[in-house]
This record gives structure tokens, sequence and C-alpha cells, in this order.
């Protein structure tokens, strides 16, 4: 049974404040099983994360997705996706802060393929509509006027129901914003990597929602991260990164040591901290484990007071991360 969360909107779209990123089933961490993958959308919904984001480039991720909406009702849940993001061997490439680290990627937003995307990812959904609809990232060969003209006729077929953006300056949205109504935009933004100055400034201005992605800090502000596996993505992150990880970690003892004076898991600590910087932030953690997935969303009802506040100012003011912000 779902337990509702605080609604927040992105835009005009009514979402719970914590949703919940599904990349973490794509195999991006290790691949979950459909079965595993249906246990933790579950999960997520039965403690109200019913916002779920994934993209056409998370492998089976929206294949797993359409397999779980199949037996629910679909306006129980908010699904986001995102297109446009590829792998290519021996095609130009650029080179992107992606969530897992760094590497050599395609983009390919031209209006030509938009409309092909998310076809792909309907039927990949088994949906006949996607709630919020983005550029994975902009194409720096396509003005993203462009890109944007061509996902506003999906709006009027009533094949997406709000236009997002992700991974955008602040000049991009305001050039978007011109030529159709963006209702959410995604950014990376937790307690060690600031977004853009200026950026929440004009989301709440303009009714733009933002969905914070890596909220916890790719699992660092857990604060249970303390080796990497060789294999694992996160090795490609300078801050997660050979005596970077131990440095952070002596670093990030006091966070750790007033999230447990507070009553709370530092993830949750990490989550309620995104929350209390604007109400047009919704955080998308991800987790395969029911218990955690309970532990982020029950970091959507937690309020501080002003002496909180400043306790928590106080200490991240002495929290500085070994390593690029990247």
């Amino acid at each position: 049974m779902t337990v509702p969360l605080p609604a927040r909107t992105l835009g005009s779209l009514a979402v719970p404040a914590v949703g919940y990123g599904a990349m973490v089933l794509a195999g991006t961490y290790a691949r979950a099983d459909d079965a595993d993958a249906s246990r933790s959308l579950a999960a997520a919904l039965d403690a109200g994360c019913t916002f779920v984001d994934t993209s056409d480039s998370y492998g089976v991720n929206e294949r797993q997705i359409g397999a779980f909406l199949a037996d629910r009702r679909r306006d129980e849940v908010q699904v986001s996706t995102k297109f446009g993001l590829r792998i290519l061997d021996g095609e130009p490439s650029h080179r992107l802060p992606v969530p897992w680290g760094s590497g050599e990627f395609r983009i390919n937003a031209e209006p030509r393929v938009v409309r092909a995307y998310l076809e792909r990812s309907l039927r990949r959904l088994g949906t006949d509509y996607v709630d919020v609809y983005s550029p994975h990232f902009p194409d720096p060969e396509v003005p993203i006027e462009d890109t944007v003209g061509a996902m506003a006729p999906l709006v009027e077929a009533g094949l997406v129901r709000h236009l997002g953006l992700s991974n955008v300056t602040l000049d991009d949205l305001v050039r978007a914003q011109r030529v159709h109504r963006i209702d959410a935009i995604q950014a990376e933004w937790s307690m060690w990597h600031p977004i853009e100055p200026g950026l929440l400034e004009h989301c709440e201005r303009t009714g733009v929602g933002i969905v914070a992605w890596a909220p916890v800090g790719r699992g660092f502000l857990t604060g249970t991260l303390t080796t990497l596996d060789e294999r694992d993505f996160r090795t490609g992150v300078e801050r997660l990164a050979g005596p970077n990880l131990a440095a952070n970690n002596a670093r990030f003892e006091p966070v750790r040591d007033l999230a447990t004076e507070l009553g709370l898991t530092s993830a949750q600590l990490a989550l309620a901290w995104l929350l209390d910087r604007s109400r047009v932030v919704v955080p998308i953690p991800g987790s395969r484990t029911p218990d955690h997935i309970a532990e982020n969303a029950a970091a959507g009802r937690v309020k501080f007071d002003d002496t909180t506040r400043t306790r928590i100012a106080a200490v991240l003011a002495e929290f500085e991360p070994a390593g690029h912000v990247s």
C-alpha cells in the first residue's frame, strides 16, 4: 500500500517530495534481474516514491519499468525518461560529466530523431505517454531551441505531458523557455556538488522544478562507502578514487555525527538538506534495497528549524572534499 509523501510540483506536474532514480537497476552498479527490479520498484511505490526516473540509455531499464507498470494503474506513477545519449565506437563523441564518471559519449538530439526516440521508449515502457520527457544532455551541434521545437509537438499529440531538460546551463534553459514551457530540469546537486549559480533562483521565479540527480553523491553521502571494487564505475569519479575516498570519509565524519544526533541517517540528512533548499527541488535517490528506499522516502517528511539549519550550514562550511567536483 502506497504511503503518500508530501507533494511538490515540477512546473504543473504534482509529484512526491522524493522520487526514485531507476538507473540503479540498470547495470551501472550491478544489473538487477527483472524480479529484483520489480521488487525494488514496488518498494519505491509502497514508500510513496511514485515519480520514477529513467532513460533510454539505461539498457533494459525502460523495459523493466514497463513490465512493472503492466500490473498497475498508469496514473499511480509519474514516469520521466530521457533520450539522446549513446555510446558508439568509432563515432564522433563528446566528453561529458555523466552520472557514472566521465567518458566519451555521443549525443544526438537532432529534431529528426526526437519522435523516433520517444516511440521506442513508449514501446519499452508499455504506455501511451510519459509524464516528463527530456534530452539527456544538450547536443553541442544542435541549438537547444531546435531540439525543444521538435519536442513540442509531442505534447500536442498527447504523447508527452511535460517537457524537461537535463544537464543544462541557465542560458540553455532560458533559450528553451522561449520556444516552449519547460516544467522540469535535471541537475546533479548534493551537499558536495553545487548547481550553477542563479539556476535555482531562475527556476523558482519561472515555475520550473529541479530534479536533483546523485543527491547522495553517488553513494558517498550515505556515509557507508569505504571501499570500491576496481570494476566499480565510480572509480572514475575523482573524489571517490584512490586516497581521496579515505580522505573524504574522514572529512565527512562531522556530518555523519550531526545526522546521528538529529536521529537521521547520513543519506536522510543529505536528502532533507536538499529538500530544505527550495520547494521546487525533488531529489531522485536510487537504491535496490527496500529498507534503504523507505529510509530515503522518510527524508521527505523531515523538517528543520532555524537552529538546525544553522548547525548544518556550519558543519558543511568545514567540509572541504578532496578531488574535483565532477
